[in-house]
């Protein structure tokens, strides 16, 4: 299927072939009853929603990594001391371990003891139990994944600034494209390449996701923060159903193969 479209994508099929190739592609998955629907065989009822739960986490933890490390790579850009030492301050948590990360962010998330929960009594409102809430605990695993790896992506986005031309925002200053104007229509076309790689890798980082969520929720409340690497585990470790465990496995790297082509397709197009 994922061929069907690409094909059609670069034209070596006709959109309507393909859309035809697709569909048919399809028909030979569902009609044998290969489909995760209940009664078919891919069917499981904690699986797909745990897969589910990884595919919102990464929708979410890409992007906020993506945009933080831009942003603050783009403000921290100078070559001054005191950048310097900003630049080593922001990437210090990427060097800490998953443990002493939970760890500090289960502090921050405290709601009797924590800064959050402080912040929140001292303007007079009743602080959120973000890691027992339903509606809550993802996001705050989101929070401490995007703190937690800021210092790659920040670090990649410097390189990519620090390799555009200067006569090139010279040339922008006098068409008057200065502040946001250049930051927009002069650094991000010059940041492409730079940002399908940092995308590429926060995706495939991401969709290994474990720690986090073992470690400051269990996969709770009610399996909202349940994802697949954490379900292999205890389907193969603790279910000791090695084989499921190798399937889900299986599945979880073709997962991560697809959005790397599809990444990597975007990619070739924008820079043809």
């Amino acid at each position: 299927m994922l061929a069907s479209l690409y094909l059609g994508k670069t034209r070596r099929l006709s959109r309507f072939n393909a859309i035809a190739l697709g569909i048919v592609s399809a028909l030979l998955v569902v009609l044998p009853g290969f489909h995760p629907g209940e009664g078919g065989r891919w069917y499981d009822r904690r699986f797909w929603p745990t897969v589910g739960n990884t595919i919102l986490f990464v929708a979410f933890a890409v992007p906020g990594v993506t945009i933080s490390a831009l942003l603050l790579a783009a403000a921290l850009n100078r070559e001054t001391r005191a950048m310097g030492v900003l630049r080593t301050l922001f990437f210090l948590s990427q060097v800490l371990s998953v443990t002493v990360v939970t760890l500090i962010w289960q502090i921050m998330f405290s709601p009797r003891q924590g800064l959050i929960a402080n912040i929140t009594n001292a303007l007079g409102g009743t602080p959120v139990t973000w890691l027992t809430d339903d509606q809550f605990a993802m996001a705050a695993i989101v929070i401490t994944t995007v703190w937690w790896s800021l210092g790659i992506a920040m670090i990649l986005f410097l390189a990519g600034l620090q390799d555009i031309s200067k006569d090139i925002y010279e040339a922008a200053a006098l068409d008057n494209a200065k502040g946001w104007r250049a930051f927009w229509y002069v650094t991000l076309p010059n940041l492409t390449r730079t940002t399908t790689l940092v995308v590429v890798l926060q995706i495939i980082l991401h969709f290994q996701v474990f720690g986090q969520s073992h470690l400051m929720t269990q996969g709770g409340p009610n399996d909202t923060t349940q994802v697949l690497v954490r379900y292999i585990y205890q389907t193969g470790f603790r279910g000791s159903e090695l084989g499921r465990a190798s399937a889900m496995v299986v599945f979880l790297f073709f997962v991560m193969g697809a959005f790397s082509a599809i990444q990597f397709i975007v990619g070739r197009e924008k820079n043809a």
